[in-house]
This record gives C-alpha cells, sequence and structure tokens, in this order.
C-alpha cells in the first residue's frame, strides 16, 4: 500500500518544510479562521464541514464547532470539553487518548490494538467520531496534525448527530487555509522509546479571497512492548476561496497511511487482575499481529450568507478507506500452570463513505422574543464489505480427529480449556512466545502450524439515511432562554451475508427531540437543564450484520437527563458542574414467550466537575473529576452487577506556569479508581495514578524547545482492556522532546 521511496520523500519534505534556511514572517494570524472576512451586511459564516461558526458581531470568545449554531460554551445546556491546537502542541499528544485522560466522564477502552475505542459515560464506542460535523465511524487511531481543536461532548443528542452518540461524540475540527497571511510551521520529535515524528504546516496567501494550507506528517511508531512499531503518514492539502462578500468555499482533500504492530495486551490470574509477572511478555507475533489502513478523504463545502440574518453551509464528504489487520491474543490463561490458550484471526474492511449535509441557521425576533433557528437535512450513502477468517491450527483439528475416533481419548489441556477447538492453542508462557510466522511449539511439545483459513463471516451492507432537523433557541428573556427541537431520521440497511446467499433488510425511521432550559442569574452564570434522546439500529455501530432477532426488534433508545451550571467567574477562567442519568431501553426478544417482545431499561447516572483557565497570569489549569454509578440490568429486573468499564471515580489536574517569559513548567495527575474488564465482574482492571510533567523553552519568538515526561513515578498500571484475558500494559517512565517553529 505504499513504497519506501514515498515515505523516505514525504519524510524528507515535512523536515524541509517545518524548519527552513530562510522564511518570510508575517503576522501572526488570528485565533479565529478568517475573521477579517466580514461583509457590509453582516458577519460572515466560517465552514467547519458540516458546522457552522460565525465571525464579526455575534462572534464568542468560546464557542464549539459541534452544536452548528454561534451559541458561546456557557450557553450550551450540555457538559463538553475543548482542548486546542496549542494544548495538544504544549502536551505533547499524539493521539485521541491522550486527550482522554485528562477528561473528565470518559475513559478508553483498548479497541483491540487497533482502533480509537472510548466509553463516553460507561457507553463504550468506536463508531461516535465525526469530522469537521461529519461523521467519520470507520475504525481506525486519528491522528492530530491537521486538527485545529477537538470537542467531546457528553450525553446523547440525535438531534446534532443523528444515530448512535448513545453516551456522547467527539469531533475533530479540521484547520482551514487563513487568508492575506504565510507562515510555515513544524514540529521535530523523538522520544525515549525510539518513537519518532516530523510534522509540517505552510500556509499560502497573498490576498482575502484565496488561501492555500498543507498539513502533514511522518510519524515512525515504537514503545516499550516487544515487536510493536509501525508508520503513519498524513497529508492534507487544503484549499479556501472567498467569492464575493457573501461566500466562502473550503476543499480538502486527506490522505492516511498507516501500519502498526497490534498489541492484546496480557491476561489475568486467578484473582481477576492482570498478571503483572506477565507484563513484559507479549502474545502476538511481529509476522501476524498487524494493522494496514489506508483511505482517501474529500471534504467540500459552501457557507453563505444570505442577508445579515440567515446563512448557511452546505457541504460534501466522501472517504474511501481499505483496511486489514490480523492478530493473535489470549482466549484464556491457567495460572497454576503458566498455559494461555492463544485465539486469533485477520478481518479486512473495505468501506465508502458519502455524505451530503446542510445546515441554515437564521436569527429573527417574533414580538419580544428572539430566534437563533437551525434548519438541517443529511444523506449518507455507506457500502461496506468486511470479511473475517479465524486461526486453523493443525494440531487442534489432530485432537479432535482424536477424539471423534476415541471419545476417551486424553487431549493434553483439555481438563483446563475445554475441549479442543481448531482455531485455538495451547502454549506456555514464555518471553518470546514459542510461534513465529504461524509455525510453533506447544506447550506439549509439538510443532503446530496455523493457517487463517476458517470463514467466520463475510458480509456485503449497503445503507442509506435520510435525516431532517430543526432546532429553536429562543430568548425569552434577558436572564432565561430555552432550546427545542428534534430530528427524524430514516435508517436503511440492506446486508448480504455471502456464504449463506442471504440478504436481510430493515428500515428503522425514528424522531429524537432535545430540550433545554437556560436560566441566565448574570451573563457569566448559565444554570441548566436538558433533555435529549439517541437510538442506535439493531445492526450495531459497524453494522456488520443484522443476523439472528436482530432485523425485527425495534433500535435501542438513549435518553439523558441532564442539569448542570457554568460559571465564568473570572475573566478566562471556567468552571462546569453536571449531574446527569441515562437510560438505556433495549427491545429483546421474551425469555418466557418468544412471540413476545420486551423492553430492558437500564441506567447510568453520575456527575461531573470541570475547571479550565487561568488562575493567575501565567497559571494555568485544567481539572476535571467525575463519578459514575450504574447497574446491568436483564428480564428479571437488576442483577446486582456493575457495568464494565465503568470507573467509579475519574480525576485529572493539570498546571501549567510560565517561570519567566520564556521559560515554562508543567505537571499533571491523572487517576481512574478500578473497574471490571467483563460484564460478570470476574476480571478487574485495578486503579491507579499517574503523574506527568513538561518544560519548555522558548529560544526565539518563533522557536521552541519542549519536554514532555510520562509517568514519572515509573507506576506499573493497565489502563484499558478489551476483555478478561486482554489488559493493557501502560508504559513506563518515558520522555518526549521537541523542537517547535513557526516561521
Amino acid at each position: 500500500m505504499k513504497t519506501y521511496l514515498s515515505r523516505t520523500a514525504l519524510l524528507l519534505s515535512c523536515a524541509v518544510v517545518a524548519f527552513p534556511a530562510a522564511a518570510e514572517t508575517s503576522p501572526e494570524p488570528s485565533p479565529q479562521q478568517g475573521t477579517d472576512l466580514v461583509s457590509p451586511s453582516g458577519p460572515l459564516l466560517e465552514s467547519q464541514g458540516d458546522d457552522i461558526l460565525v465571525t464579526g458581531d455575534i462572534l464568542q470568545s468560546s464557542v464549539v464547532a459541534s452544536v452548528k449554531t454561534p451559541t458561546p460554551i456557557i450557553d450550551v445546556p450540555q457538559s463538553l470539553s475543548i482542548t486546542s491546537d496549542e494544548q495538544i502542541e504544549e502536551r505533547g499528544w499524539t493521539s485521541i487518548g491522550q486527550i482522554i485522560d485528562y477528561t473528565p466522564g470518559v475513559n478508553t477502552s483498548q479497541g483491540e490494538g487497533h482502533r480509537d475505542a472510548v466509553v463516553f459515560r460507561g457507553v463504550r464506542s468506536t463508531a461516535d467520531f465525526f469530522i469537521d460535523g461529519t461523521r467519520d465511524d470507520v475504525q481506525y487511531f486519528r491522528s492530530l496534525y491537521n486538527i485545529e481543536q477537538v470537542e467531546i461532548l457528553r450525553g446523547p443528542n440525535a438531534l446534532l448527530f443523528g444515530r448512535g452518540g448513545a453516551g456522547g461524540v467527539l469531533n475533530r475540527v479540521t484547520k482551514k487555509g487563513e487568508f492575506d497571511t504565510n507562515f510555515t510551521g513544524g514540529q521535530v520529535a523523538v522520544d525515549t522509546f525510539g518513537e519518532f515524528s516530523v510534522f509540517a504546516d505552510v500556509n499560502l496567501s497573498s490576498s482575502e479571497n484565496a488561501a492555500f494550507r498543507v498539513n502533514a506528517a511522518y510519524e515512525n511508531l515504537n514503545n516499550h512492548r516487544d515487536f510493536y512499531d509501525g508508520e503513519r503518514i498524513g497529508i492534507n492539502p487544503t484549499a479556501r476561496f472567498a467569492v464575493g462578500n457573501d461566500t466562502v468555499v473550503d476543499l480538502s482533500y486527506e490522505y492516511a497511511n498507516h501500519d502498526r504492530f497490534i498489541d492484546r495486551g496480557i491476561p489475568t490470574g486467578d484473582d481477576g487482575r492482570p498478571v503483572e509477572a506477565l507484563d513484559d511478555i507479549t502474545f502476538g507475533t511481529p509476522e501476524q499481529n498487524f494493522l494496514d489502513l489506508e483511505a482517501h478523504i474529500l471534504r467540500a463545502s459552501v457557507s453563505h450568507n444570505f442577508s445579515e440574518n440567515w446563512k448557511g453551509v452546505f457541504s460534501a464528504f466522501y472517504g474511501d478507506y481499505d483496511k486489514v489487520y490480523s492478530n493473535f491474543f489470549v482466549n484464556d490463561y491457567d495460572e497454576a500452570t503458566n498455559l494461555v490458550e492463544l485465539d486469533g484471526y485477520i478481518d479486512t474492511t473495505e468501506r465508502q463513505n458519502f455524505i451530503l449535509s446542510s445546515n441554515i441557521v437564521g436569527e429573527f425576533e417574533t414580538g419580544s422574543l428572539v430566534h437563533t433557528l437551525l434548519i438541517g437535512g443529511e444523506y449518507i450513502n455507506t457500502t461496506s464489505d468486511q470479511n473475517r477468517f479465524n486461526t486453523f491450527f493443525d494440531t487442534s483439528q489432530d485432537d479432535l480427529d482424536t477424539l471423534a475416533a476415541d471419545p476417551t481419548a486424553v487431549i493434553f489441556g483439555a481438563d483446563i480449556f475445554g475441549t479442543p477447538r481448531t482455531d485455538r492453542a495451547i502454549f506456555n508462557a514464555t518471553r518470546p512466545l514459542s510461534l513465529s510466522d504461524n509455525i510453533g511449539t506447544l506447550a506439549d511439545g509439538r510443532t503446530t502450524t496455523n493457517a487463517f483459513t476458517d470463514l467466520n463471516d463475510f458480509t456485503q451492507v449497503d445503507i442509506d439515511v435520510f435525516s431532517l432537523y430543526v432546532q429553536d433557541e429562543i430568548e425569552l428573556t434577558d436572564w432565561l432562554n430555552v432550546v427545542i427541537g428534534g430530528r427524524f431520521d430514516s435508517f436503511d440497511i440492506t446486508v448480504n451475508n455471502v456464504p449463506d446467499a442471504e440478504i436481510r433488510t430493515r428500515k428503522d425511521e425514528e424522531f429524537s427531540p432535545r430540550g433545554g432550559v437556560i436560566l441566565k442569574p448574570q451573563e457569566n452564570i448559565s444554570i441548566y437543564a436538558s433533555y435529549s434522546e439517541s437510538f442506535l439500529p439493531r445492526s450495531g455501530e459497524q453494522f456488520a450484520n443484522i443476523n439472528g432477532d436482530n432485523d425485527v426488534l425495534e433500535p435501542n433508545r438513549f435518553e439523558n437527563i441532564e442539569a448542570g451550571v457554568k460559571w465564568d467567574f473570572v475573566q478566562g477562567l471556567s468552571l462546569t458542574a453536571a449531574i446527569f442519568q441515562i437510560e438505556q431501553s433495549q427491545p429483546q426478544v421474551s425469555a418466557v414467550d418468544a412471540g413476545e417482545f420486551v423492553i430492558v431499561d437500564s441506567q447510568t447516572e453520575g456527575f461531573e466537575l470541570q475547571l479550565q483557565g487561568e488562575v493567575l497570569p501565567g497559571w494555568t489549569v485544567s481539572a476535571g473529576y467525575s463519578y459514575l454509578d450504574g447497574e446491568q440490568v436483564d428480564q428479571n429486573g437488576g442483577t446486582g452487577l456493575r457495568p464494565r468499564e465503568l470507573p467509579e471515580h475519574m480525576f485529572s489536574l493539570w498546571n501549567q506556569v510560565e517561570v519567566t517569559d520564556k521559560f515554562g513548567l508543567g505537571l499533571g495527575v491523572t487517576h481512574q479508581s478500578s473497574s471490571f474488564i467483563d460484564n460478570g465482574n470476574t476480571a478487574v482492571l485495578p486503579d491507579y495514578t499517574r503523574f506527568d510533567a513538561a518544560a519548555f523553552y522558548d529560544v526565539s519568538d518563533n522557536l521552541r524547545v519542549q519536554v514532555n515526561i510520562e509517568n514519572l513515578t515509573d507506576t506499573t498500571y493497565f489502563p484499558n482492556s478489551h476483555s478478561t484475558h486482554q489488559a493493557t500494559v501502560g508504559a513506563p517512565l518515558n520522555a518526549r522532546f521537541a523542537v517547535t517553529g513557526r516561521f
């Protein structure tokens, strides 16, 4: 999917543009893109793909792109967090997971080592990701090289995002061309594991009518685990044009190429906790544990002022994704004998997403009432082919043949792991495993050979989604606002189960309301209450199939009730506190009468605190705390079991102090209480506390050197998991050194 020549060329080109020997200096661009484009007829819209920012008369100092209206954060009746590109750079972050570590109400899941996976208020998701407000549901690790800010909204809200988003969503806002300014920026970084990266950001514009910007990245991956390596390449040229005073056109093409070793972690022991004695063993092979992704992504949008008070954004998105990943992993472990049962598979996905969307927002008055009306529509077509082949060990087939001939035969390991299966084999838990390139030595001394030939599934999916939504933000008085709206979604799916020559279809038509009340006792305080709904079709977030009863069952529904306060109590420092309850309603076939359907309701509840901003001149802080509680429910009621991946307490704090005009220090801590790995509550992720630090020095106005240190106390910890015997081993003490420039 790539050549060594292309990798080398991109690396060299990134280095050249990142730190040119001579570069033309130019005025620093303003924080908001294109803020000089204000038409005589009123403020001009900016396009963030599907989203709307407004500059000029109603520009707010803090605007979240995802809400699609020019609403300041303090007046959004929902808990949310924004991470800017400046914060990403200062903290040395290169992944979504690192942002999650310092965000309240959310935590990471392992994602089987090949994708971003976030647990939003107790709901695991691999698909509730958006880019410029457009759905980005393919499973992969998202890069941050071309990102202006990352927005995390918590709680279901189908009005803005459509299906899914059961616990929240994550939206990445990309960098756009900036008018009438030229600059070249970039970063070169290396860490103590040997990983290094080169990022470049070039903007070219000599007028107020056209701007061209290119962001590019090369990352050579490495970490503390055996065999881990990989490369990630990204390049994103964009163009922005002003057509007259009232129209802006944005065009973007992004190429992504990503390969890496897949590490599924280590098993748990008899006490249900990860076995620390095995934390230096990688249960996979460099040849068969891998991810390879190639993607081509096109985005286009047109934003237009119809009048002083009516504006619109119209966008188109096309993404073509080709992904394959392969892995061995631990299915079971016996601590007494130190034996592991390995399983594995290879999985391929070819997906194309085509999305058209439009938003129109207007401000008008009816009597004494002031309205901000949002009207929008969306069309999505997704085609996705996916197949999976399981491992097939020849010795396991031999064992089954032996049992078929003599049911009383003694098979090695059967008394521990049960009847042999062809997709599983038993090895000693040693470093390294006695397995390489599909050939290995079993714990009983036999030589085994694996082949990924056992077809598990092969489906071809076609989806059409039509959506219409409307929302009205009404200012009743200076101290009272209300938000009311709803969204209609038509979700039509066809699944071709290729091996069985079976075609299944289902069409869901859902209405999702949203409402909120915002009290403003004074301008810098909002007290809010809100209600919102979302739904998830029974095909799931990756819609691989609608097998069994899923083609006759209604979607899962999610309701969020939230109340909170937002207080900008001093200039640049804000506090958010929220209490919430998410209720999931899941239709099921009755366990008593298979001809009847029942609804099983379960709840997750909790509260969050968030403090962000400048405490004193030169001292900034970002702090968050969340409390989460919930109980699993079945058709008989409460089970007394806690949902998996639901830590009761999460806390994070980052302090950054400018010691002098040139030198600064940062110190942070992130804590997560223990949580269950499985729904049976038999496997546990222990609690952990990790300390991080940073130091930076500005060599000049255009050049900075910095070091970011993770796990300052060299703590052994396990940040997340996927299932019982797949717990991620956290990185030990490590440091990342970077040089960042902008000219």
